[in-house]
């Protein structure tokens, strides 16, 4: 063995695998209609003007050298206003928010800030790479699998009976894969009794346990859908809640690379080393860029124009689904609640291999994300996706299937 037993047993991502797949069939001249990916073709989805002019600015006037390793005082500050204004949180941008090159090295900081070798992780599947992280802190997984009827979010009655024994909790909201959202009923439950679990802990001498709340979609919900968050349903929870967010998915920057944390000091505090020690700056010219304009009008503007194309193509194909489902073809949809998602069945033998082979459409199994009964659910992203090719979509469909 040359290499570490980490870096040994450490799993890929299946999606890039799938990727090559599908790049591979593309070589060979064949017409993909890859909806695998969850970013942004800036060909469909460009960057806002205003924000891209603002990067350019940032880069004229020198903002190239070493951004603060927590963060430009400037963004901290601007990103403290945003949250205040819009989802009525209130974090001090001196002590409790955190800047860094997107949500990824964000999410891995948390996991290293409270998760002690051996400690138990608590998350939902299917979710987005919790257990590459569970396992790059060397934590144990405890995964519990969503069901349909419930969007594919947990309920209280599966995370609760864990608490006692695990030392995180990880939750996404709008969320990746599925595209719906936590209902509000349920996280209120969880983060009770997180605050129950903590206070007994507190008599015990014993560690705390966190929640790491992922809402990086929180600006793309469905129409009459209003995104929650833990502290707003229970305060009490605010010490025990650590927030990723950042730009990636908001303004369709997914590759500017500008993410945050907010939650208690002493656990931002610790993330701070362990992200300058891995080099994890968000570059200085986008940071000084966001800062300017994240709470501007335009910024407002550019949101809203990116959630309304984005819920309108998943809300045409889960129509689209829904009528092969009522001629009776073997599909099935939930409907759009958020992110830039959609949860599609396939009852279909090897439903993956015939999509991408003879549909030509290229989806990802929700056992890419850990699901394990539910292997007729795929993930379909929009990011890439033009109106134009919805109808042909199901054109293609029929035709095969009739």
């Amino acid at each position: 063995m040359r290499v570490s037993k980490k870096a040994t047993h450490l799993i890929g991502s299946e999606i890039i695998k799938l990727a090559a797949e599908v790049n591979s069939l593309k070589a060979q001249g064949r017409d993909i209609l890859n909806l695998t990916i969850g970013d942004f073709d800036p060909a469909v989805f460009p960057l806002p003007h205003t924000l891209q002019e603002a990067i350019i600015d940032a880069y004229r006037a020198g903002h190239t050298n070493y951004p603060q390793a927590d963060g430009m005082a400037s963004l901290r500050e601007a990103l403290s206003a945003w949250y205040a204004q819009d989802l009525g949180l209130q974090y001090a941008p001196e002590t409790e928010i955190i800047v860094a090159g997107g949500g990824r090295p964000l999410i891995y900081s948390v996991y290293l800030a409270v998760v002690n070798p051996g400690d138990k992780v608590l998350y939902p599947v299917p979710s987005w790479n919790n257990n590459h992280y569970t396992y790059l802190a060397d934590g144990v997984a405890i995964e519990v699998e969503a069901l349909p009827e419930n969007g594919f979010m947990p309920t209280p009655d599966q995370l609760l009976p864990h608490l006692k024994e695990v030392a995180l909790v990880s939750l996404c909201s709008p969320l990746n894969p599925t595209g719906t959202v936590i209902r509000p009923e349920f996280l209120k439950t969880i983060s009770e009794a997180i605050v129950q679990e903590n206070k007994q802990r507190e008599t015990d001498g014993r560690r705390p346990v966190f929640l790491m709340y992922d809402q990086i979609y929180w600006t793309l919900t469905a129409q009459g859908i209003s995104h929650v968050q833990p502290v707003a349903l229970c305060p009490d929870i605010r010490p025990y809640t650590i927030f990723v967010d950042g730009i990636s998915k908001s303004f369709a920057a997914t590759g500017v690379r500008v993410g945050w944390s907010m939650g208690p000091a002493d656990v931002i505090g610790k993330m701070k080393p362990i992200l300058a020690h891995i080099g994890a700056w968000a570059p200085k010219p986008e940071q000084m860029a966001v800062a300017t304009y994240v709470n501007t009008s335009a910024a407002k503007a550019d949101v809203e124009s990116i959630q309304k194309a984005a819920m309108d193509r998943l809300t045409r194909l889960h129509a689209g689904f829904q009528a092969l489902k009522a001629e009776g073809f073997p599909f099935d949809s939930i409907a759009p609640q958020g992110a830039i998602y959609l949860s599609v069945r396939v009852d279909l033998p090897q439903a993956g291999e015939w999509l991408l082979k003879e549909a030509g459409v290229a989806l990802v199994p929700f056992s890419a994300f850990g699901a394990l009964s539910s292997q007729a659910w795929f993930r379909l992203s929009v990011g890439t996706l033009r109106t134009e090719d919805i109808e042909p979509l199901f054109a293609r469909l029929r035709t095969l299937l009739s």
